[in-house]
């Protein structure tokens, strides 16, 4: 079955963008998913075709109108998680990008001015998701990665399955440094152990850098792998009556 993705923006023409290119490009070709992208503006109901209104309460910017937005999303909704690109979102994780990939696709609402009427938020029971702490223009650029990072997950679009297992945040580490030929650039030597064609210590020095990396610069990634990993504390036997 085609993973779907409909993608409700005012500006259709940001997409496909970048992901009409390298793997997800080929992948939507091939029919491994597909792309939508529906203008908002088409569901406005005056001749001006206004989405948007003066804040109640007073202040600056615009907000995109409830009736205009859920018309919208009437159009696409169905069974797949339906998101809210927002910088007032909690951040995207890569737990996040799997479970979205495993869904039989995703509806993504894209922000705009001063964002959306929340009663629109709280009617949909809209996921709000943010790529980090800062503010764009607006939800488009935060749409294109979310679909980067999911699609690359979807069966067939990689190459090496075993790619997607050993990269950054899937075990909550990030991924271990990589060299390739000349094995002396620079008088830089790549760590011998790579040479070795051991695997068993290739593998263990992989799993160290990992750890080593990920405490030394996301102590809260750290943490959370720590918690993982640490086994369950053993009960201590009754005492016999």
């Amino acid at each position: 079955m085609t993973w779907r993705a409909s993608v409700l923006t005012l500006f259709p023409e940001m997409f496909p963008g970048p992901l009409g290119l390298s793997l997800a490009g080929r992948a939507v070709q091939s029919g491994l998913w597909s792309l939508q992208a529906v203008n908002i503006r088409d569901f406005a109901t005056d001749r001006h075709r206004t989405v948007d209104d003066t804040p109640f309460g007073g202040g600056a910017g615009m907000v995109l109108r409830p009736d205009v937005t859920d018309a919208a999303i009437a159009s696409v909704a169905d069974d797949r998680p339906l998101v809210f690109l927002t910088p007032r979102g909690r951040c995207l994780t890569q737990q996040d990008v799997r479970r979205y990939a495993a869904a039989p696709g995703v509806v993504l609402l894209c922000g705009r001015y001063e964002g959306v009427d929340q009663r629109v938020i709280e009617a949909r029971g809209m996921e709000e998701i943010s790529i980090g702490d800062y503010v764009l223009s607006g939800g488009e650029l935060a749409a294109l990665v979310l679909l980067d990072a999911t699609v690359r997950l979807l069966p067939g679009v990689m190459g090496a399955a075993d790619s997607a297992a050993e990269e950054s945040f899937s075990q909550h580490l990030l991924e271990y440094p990589h060299y390739t030929r000349p094995a002396d650039w620079q008088g830089r030597l790549v760590p011998e152990v790579l040479l070795s064609g051991h695997h068993a210590q290739v593998a263990a020095w992989r799993q160290a850098e990992a750890e080593r990396v990920t405490r030394e610069r996301r102590p809260d990634l750290w943490a959370l792998h720590s918690s993982a990993t640490r086994p369950a504390p053993v009960a201590s036997p009754l005492a016999a009556p």
